[in-house]
């Protein structure tokens, strides 16, 4: 019976050869085997590939979760404007950089790890899988995991409470290496994020832990406060200040929003960040992103937006941005729309797990009646002023103080914009397709113990994704989770019945998790259906119809926050 390998399992690192073939392909500039086991660089060279695909890129981020939780906005017409970011299913990405470039090279090195008795290196590669497979199923839901590896015709999911379960049994026993080795230096050489502190790499597996518990709080509020409150009572402590953030080295390349937006011209200020920043005064504005350009002159109007036709909403606040969904007919329209601060262009690394973050969990755990040390206010101001010092912006006492201040509506100078050419016709072009919109939220920035719990939670959400830029993918999942921030609704809506239609009416009409990548339905069809099954979804042919974009994670359920 003929067998095959999923696509998932990679060809894996051959080490056995004869002696006389590893003579023929030794060259004077190729270092071998036993010369690279000496340092452990035979380990160590495949840290930087793993880390670097934790994270994505355009079509993973900036097109996806970027767009959707309105940090960024598009101002090119991808595909005649139909696309990730007006909900229809085009780029789908994630599943092949989380197995294909992290999964399969951790996989790999952690057998070399085993063989070589090196437990820091194994469970480091352990640790950075959980990481990748717990961003995957964020999109996804149920995903591979504990099969991960296995030949055969079918490789079947995990279904989402036994993947949490499996990370957490598995920082156990990471922790546990960790801990008995707290003083072990292996990995400094190549641990660009903490030079091989353990102690450091222990505060971030209890900081995972608790990001973890608190994205299952609605699933199952028992386990997750049971670990949460494990991960922050443990010896080691959490990240809570920016001097313990975990950050991803970028080795030598570029930002990956300072290249979508300087070197290709797709990307700007999402409209949502302006209706909050704006509207907050909110000082990291200046941080996260330039003031519009110059636009056109006014002999020249006709053709395009000066600067004030660009801020004629707000004169005083110089950034504009780009609705999410927005209907863009032309790349030009939007060109001096605001750009990403040009202070990406020379970052080396970006956030991943950070103390501001941490807070805000924490907050948000108090709320939720967890045994945590201070109050929800004192977590939740905690929190935004780590992000002011992160991102190196001043005044965090006195914006914590603002009780007034609420966001803004947006407004796209092009609706309201006529065009005149040379022959004095005059033409609106985005009048049919308005990109404009009422802001949904009331939320105000100070802190009100008279507040209910669910409006003090909708407060602590909001500063938790206004401090996530450029770091959303946590931000999708918790806006799914508990609805907050208010966002504004996809403008343009082309979800279709393949993949599931989200209809304005819907109490909630954003994308609720993205479906399986077609290779799997090629390659792994059972494993796709069985994994459908099983999580109670309806059950689709993968021809006519596929898994749904409307269909709710297990970590999403459908019920009130409190």
């Amino acid at each position: 019976m003929k067998k095959f390998i999923s696509i998932l399992t990679l060809a894996v690192l051959m080490i056995a050869c004869t002696d006389k073939f590893e003579q023929m392909n030794k060259h004077s500039y190729r270092v071998s085997n036993k010369s690279l086991e000496q340092d452990f660089n035979i380990l160590g060279s495949a840290f930087s590939s793993v880390l670097n695909n934790v994270m994505g890129h355009q079509v993973e981020e900036d097109l996806s979760f970027d767009n959707w939780v309105r940090h960024m906005g598009t101002q090119t017409n991808f595909t005649s404007n139909i696309n990730n970011t007006t909900y229809y299913v085009r780029w789908n990405s994630f599943w092949s950089r989380t197995y294909n470039s992290l999964m399969s090279p951790a996989h790999n090195t952690k057998k070399l790890a085993i063989e070589m008795n090196l437990p820091v290196f194994t469970s480091w590669f352990e640790l950075m899988q959980v990481v990748g497979v717990a961003g995957l199923t964020v999109y996804h839901g149920p995903v591979i995991y504990t099969n991960y590896g296995v030949s055969g015709a079918s490789i079947m999911y995990d279904q989402e409470p036994d993947l949490y379960a499996a990370f957490f049994k598995k920082l156990d026993e990471i922790h546990e290496v960790f801990s008995d080795n707290d003083d072990n230096k292996t990995i400094a050489k190549f641990d660009a994020t903490y030079g091989g502190d353990l102690k450091k790499w222990l505060k971030f597996i209890n900081t995972f832990r608790l990001r973890l518990a608190m994205r299952i709080v609605k699933a199952d509020p028992i386990l997750a406060k049971t670990q949460g409150e494990k991960a922050i009572k443990d010896e080691y402590g959490l990240i809570l200040t920016n001097a313990d953030n975990f950050m991803i080295s970028l080795y030598g390349s570029q930002f990956p929003v300072s290249q979508i937006a300087y070197d290709w011209q797709d990307t700007k200020m999402g409209a949502g960040l302006e209706e909050y920043l704006l509207g907050y005064n909110d000082p990291r504005v200046e941080k996260y992103f330039e003031p519009v350009g110059p636009g056109v002159t006014e002999a020249n109007k006709g053709t395009g937006l000066t600067r004030a036709e660009l801020i004629a909403d707000h004169p005083t606040k110089p950034y504009k941005g780009i609705a999410g969904g927005a209907t863009v007919l032309a790349k030009d329209d939007r060109i001096d729309f605001s750009m990403p601060s040009l202070s990406f262009r020379t970052m080396t690394d970006r956030p991943y797990l950070t103390a501001s973050e941490v807070n805000f969990i924490l907050s948000e755990a108090k709320l939720r009646g967890w045994d945590v040390p201070k109050s929800a206010q004192e977590y939740y101001e905690d929190g935004v002023k780590q992000s002011f010092a992160f991102w190196g912006a001043g005044g965090a006492d006195s914006y914590l103080e603002d009780f007034t201040s609420t966001p803004i509506d947006y407004v796209d100078p092009w609706d309201i914009k006529i065009l005149t050419d040379k022959d004095g016709k005059t033409s609106q072009p985005y009048k049919d397709t308005p990109n404009s919109y009422t802001t949904r939220s009331t939320m105000t920035i100070k802190w009100d113990d008279g507040d209910t719990d669910e409006r003090k939670l909708e407060r602590i959400m909001t500063q938790k994704w206004i401090a996530a830029f450029q770091n959303a993918k946590e931000m999708w999942a918790d806006h799914r989770r508990t609805g907050y921030p208010m966002l504004s609704f996809a403008k343009k809506n082309d979800s279709e019945a393949v993949y599931g239609i989200i209809r304005d009416t819907d109490p909630f009409p954003f994308p609720l998790r993205w479906p399986f990548v077609q290779a799997e339905w090629d390659n792994n069809e059972a494993g796709v259906k069985d994994a459908i099954q099983k999580a109670g979804w309806p059950a689709v042919d993968g021809k006519d119809t596929k898994d749904q974009i409307t269909w709710r994670l297990w970590i999403h359920p459908d019920k009130p926050n409190f």
